[in-house]
């Protein structure tokens, strides 16, 4: 069974339907890419999946759990975190308290007893300080743990994000263009660390317009153009898939 199951999902707004009928799975342990034009619906499939909308239409099922209408925070305790398109950190608290943010929500002994420091909060608190110092080492951030997240380079900036996701622990980690604004050599970093996130154990969802990155990490691709799915394979498959390249790669380009 898929760790994802997408079926079915559309999505109207009045008269718009932003995504129609799109149906794909995500397989553990791989990482799948979701791409198209600009309005093809692929931030929109997130927020569905994610919560953040309620489908007009379909299912999302997670681990072979129907997961259709739970809140965002429901869907993220279950496994399931994202990013997104435009950065969202906390620009004047530390690189390392951004982190420690994206973890502390997930405490067992809740918000009242990390108020009260009873023994399993402490406990937790302390475990998380520690997989923060991991996450940065892991992803090169830790000169930066004291430093304003404001005061990064973007580049760093969308580091600091990703890392933040990774503190929740996520089984599922849906990226919305990581490597937005990011010149080669940083899309190509980019590429490093969600392959080597990939190899830990995390399953990722891409949603990316670079199709060098795409074409380079990425296990599948589905493919969206108005709202609906007009494709879907390998990487080489799609560069080679005559609709795909009509409606989004164009004629003549080589992404290998």
């Amino acid at each position: 069974m898929a760790l994802l199951q997408v079926r079915n999902l559309t999505k109207q707004f009045g008269g718009l339907r932003a995504v129609s009928d799109v149906a794909f799975d995500v397989q553990d342990a791989e990482i799948l890419g979701l791409i198209g034009p600009n309005g093809a619906g692929k931030t929109t499939t997130f927020n569905l999946i994610a919560g953040t909308l309620p489908p007009t239409e379909g299912d999302v099922f997670f681990r072979g759990e129907r997961i259709t209408g739970l809140r965002p925070h429901q869907i993220a305790h279950k496994g399931i975190i994202r990013t997104f398109q435009t950065i969202r950190l906390f620009k004047e608290l530390s690189v390392a308290d951004n982190i420690y943010a994206g973890g502390v929500s997930f405490f067992k002994s809740g918000l009242t007893a990390g108020v009260c420091a009873t023994r399993l909060a402490r406990g937790e608190q302390a475990e998380l300080r520690r997989r923060v110092d991991d996450i940065m080492k892991y992803l090169g951030i830790e000169f930066a743990a004291a430093m304003p997240a404001g005061a990064l380079p973007y580049g760093h900036q969308r580091r600091v994000e990703m890392a933040r996701a990774l503190a929740a622990n996520p089984v599922l980690l849906m990226l919305d263009e990581p490597s937005a604004g990011m010149n080669p050599i940083e899309t190509g970093e980019i590429m490093e660390l969600v392959r080597r996130i990939r190899g830990a154990g995390t399953t990722v969802l891409l949603i990316e317009h670079d199709m060098h990155m795409v074409m380079g990490v990425c296990d599948r691709v589905t493919v969206l153009q108005s709202g609906q799915k007009i494709a879907e394979g390998t990487p080489q498959e799609i560069q080679r898939n005559p609709v795909v390249v009509e409606a989004y790669l164009g004629s003549g380009h080589s992404y290998a």
